[in-house]
C-alpha cells in the first residue's frame, strides 16, 4: 500500500516508518525540512516531499498517489490561537486526502473524559472530529500516557521519581491513568490501515493497568531499583504553577510540561474495548505497565532508544537555516570568531567537536554554561538538561542541550541553532580541517597555535553568530560581550587542547 505519514520526524512516526517499510507498504513522508531524516537508516526507502502541512500546495503533491494517510502531528500549545491553527490544517488535509481519493486515515489523538477538557485535549479532540468527518474512512485512536525510552510522559516520570525522595505533589498525582506501551500504540497504528472501508469512528485505546499517577511513578521507582517516594497532594498548585515546578526539576520545558499537566487533571481511562473487536491486541497480549517501564530502561541502558521527546522542534525557536554570508546585507549582525591550530589529526580534532554538550560539557567556564541554562529554565525554555540522545554522534535535527543540529559535514562541519530564549537569533559552528599554515604566515595573524603544537595538524575554527531582534537584542549582545572573551575562547582553547590528549591516549 501507498502510504503518506505527516509527523515522521516525532517521536512516535520516527518509529512507524520504519515499521511500515518492513511490512512491505511503500512510504511517502512530508516533512518541513528533509535534511532531519538524511542520516536514518531507512532514508534511501522514502519518498520525500518537502512542505508544510499549513502549505495547500504541498499537502497536494504529497497526497497525489496514496492510499492511506497517517496524521501524527499536533501541537503542544503556545502562543495565540494554535487551537484554530490546528483545526484549519485538519481541514485542510481532510479535504485534500478526500480529493485524492484516499481510502484511510489513521489519527493518534489522546484518550479524555467526556466534559470539560484542557486545551491540549480539547483540541486533539476537535482535529479527530474534523477527520471522521472528512469523508475518508477515518480511524481515531486515542491513547493516553505512552510509555517508552524517550517518550515525553515516561521521561517526565522518570525524573520526578528520581529528583525528589519526598515529593510534594498537585493533585493530580490522584488521577487515574491507563498508561500503554509505545510498542503497542505501534501495533494498533499499523494495523489500522487495513480496518475495512465502514470503520469510521474513535476508539480508545490503553493498556492492561489503570493506575493513580502516583503509583505510576512508585511503579517506576520499583523497577529502576529505588525506594518507594512518600507522595503528599497539594491542593494549591495550578497546572500553571505545577509545570513551572516540573520544568525546574525535569529536562522537561514548560512548553511541554504544562500541557500534560493541564491534561491530568482529568482521569484518562478507557470507556470500552470496541477496539478489539476491530484490531485484536497483540498475540502475546497488551504490556503491563512495569513492563513497559523497564523496557525502557533497558532501552536506554543499552544506548538503544530509537526517537526522543528532545528532538522534538521548539516552539517559538527560529527554524529556518541560518543565512549565508552573502545574505547578511540588511542585517544587523553579530559575529564572534576564533581560530585555533592543533598538533591533532582532523579526525581527532572532529572526534572533540561531535561530542560536545550533555556529559562533555561545553569545555569552558562550565559555570556560567550552568547559570544561563537554569536562567533559560526559569524563563520557560529548554535549558541545558535536555542533554543530547547519543554521546558521540549527532545526525541534523538531533537536540544537543539548548541547541539543535541545523547542518552537519561529518568530519569538518558542525553547526547548531540555538533554541534557549534569546532575544533575536543565534548559532554556532565549530569545524576542522588539515592545517595548511604556519605559525606566521600572511592572513594568519588570528590564530595562534595550541600549547605544544606543531605544523602538520588541524585548524579548529569556531563561529557564534547573533541577529538581535530589536533593542534588547543589542543589549543583550553587548551584556553578554564580556564574557565573550572568557567562554569563546576558553571553549576553543579547551577543544583543542582535548583533541590532542585524546590523540596521545589512542596511541598508548
Amino acid at each position: 500500500m501507498r502510504i503518506l505519514v505527516t509527523g515522521a520526524t516525532g517521536y512516535i512516526g520516527g518509529r512507524l516508518v520504519p515499521r511500515l517499510l518492513a511490512a512491505g507498504h511503500e512510504v511517502r513522508v512530508l516533512v518541513r525540512r528533509p535534511e532531519r531524516l538524511r542520516d536514518v537508516p531507512w532514508a534511501a526507502s522514502l519518498d520525500v516531499v518537502a512542505g508544510d502541512l499549513a502549505d495547500p500546495d504541498a499537502v497536494d503533491r504529497a497526497m497525489a498517489g496514496v492510499e492511506a494517510v497517517y496524521y501524527l502531528v499536533h501541537s503542544m500549545g503556545g502562543r495565540g490561537d494554535f487551537e484554530a491553527v490546528e483545526l484549519e490544517i485538519a481541514r485542510g488535509v481532510g479535504d485534500a486526502a478526500f480529493r485524492h481519493g484516499v481510502r484511510r486515515i489513521v489519527y493518534l489523538g489522546g484518550l479524555h473524559p467526556e466534559g470539560r477538557l484542557s486545551r491540549h485535549l480539547r483540541s486533539r479532540a476537535a482535529v479527530g472530529e474534523i477527520l471522521l468527518a472528512s469523508g475518508v474512512p477515518t480511524i481515531v485512536l486515542q491513547a493516553g500516557v505512552v510509555i517508552g525510552s524517550g517518550s515525553t510522559s515516561f521521561e517526565m516520570i522518570r525524573h520526578l521519581t528520581e529528583v525528589l525522595p519526598y515529593m510534594p505533589a498537585p493533585r493530580w498525582v490522584r488521577s487515574l491513568i491507563q498508561p500503554i506501551a509505545v510498542r503497542d500504540v505501534l501495533h494498533y497504528l499499523i494495523a489500522a490501515v487495513d480496518v475495512p472501508p465502514d470503520v469510521n469512528r474513535a476508539f480508545d485505546i490503553g493498556g492492561p493497568d489503570v493506575y493513580r499517577y502516583g503509583q505510576l511513578m512508585n511503579g517506576y521507582a520499583v523497577e529502576a531499583g529505588l525506594p518507594q517516594r512518600p507522595i503528599a497532594a497539594l491542593p494549591v498548585l495550578t497546572p500553571w504553577l505545577a509545570g513551572q515546578w516540573v520544568n525546574l526539576v525535569t529536562p522537561i520545558p514548560r512548553r511541554l510540561a504544562v500541557p500534560i499537566i493541564e491534561s491530568l487533571q482529568f482521569d484518562c481511562v478507557m470507556h470500552d474495548h470496541d477496539i478489539d473487536a476491530v484490531i485484536p491486541p497483540p498475540a502475546e497480549g497488551l504490556l503491563p505497565y512495569r513492563t513497559a517501564v523497564r523496557l525502557a530502561l533497558e532501552r536506554e541502558r543499552a544506548g538503544e532508544v530509537e526517537t526522543s521527546w528532545r528532538n522534538a522542534e521548539v516552539a517559538g525557536a527560529p527554524s529556518d537555516p541560518l543565512p549565508s554570508d552573502p545574505e547578511w546585507a540588511g542585517h544587523t549582525v553579530f559575529v564572534d570568531e576564533r581560530e585555533r591550530m592543533s598538533r591533532a589529526a582532523p579526525a581527532a580534532l572532529w572526534r572533540v567537536i561531535e561530542g560536545v554538550g550533555g556529559e562533555n560539557g561545553w569545555y569552558s567556564f562550565p559555570l556560567a554554561w550552568a547559570l544561563r541554562g537554569w536562567i533559560d529554565k526559569l524563563t520557560g525554555g529548554v535549558g541545558l538538561r535536555r542533554g543530547r540522545l547519543d554521546p558521540d554522534t549527532l545526525h541534523v535535527g538531533d537536540a544537543v542541550d539548548f541547541w539543535r543540529v541545523e547542518a552537519i559535514e561529518r568530519g569538518s562541519f558542525l553547526r547548531l541553532r540555538a533554541e534557549m530564549r534569546v532575544p533575536g537569533r543565534a548559532w554556532l559552528e565549530l569545524s576542522a580541517s588539515e592545517a595548511t599554515g604556519r605559525p606566521g604566515d600572511p592572513g594568519d595573524a588570528s590564530s595562534h597555535w595550541s600549547s605544544g603544537s606543531t605544523p602538520g595538524g588541524s585548524r579548529y575554527r569556531q563561529r557564534a553568530v547573533f541577529f538581535p531582534r530589536g533593542l534588547a537584542g543589542r543589549l543583550y549582545w553587548w551584556g553578554i560581550l564580556p564574557f565573550h572573551g572568557v567562554i569563546f575562547s576558553g571553549m576553543a582553547n579547551r577543544i583543542t587542547a582535548e583533541a590532542e590528549a585524546d590523540e596521545r591516549a589512542r596511541k598508548r
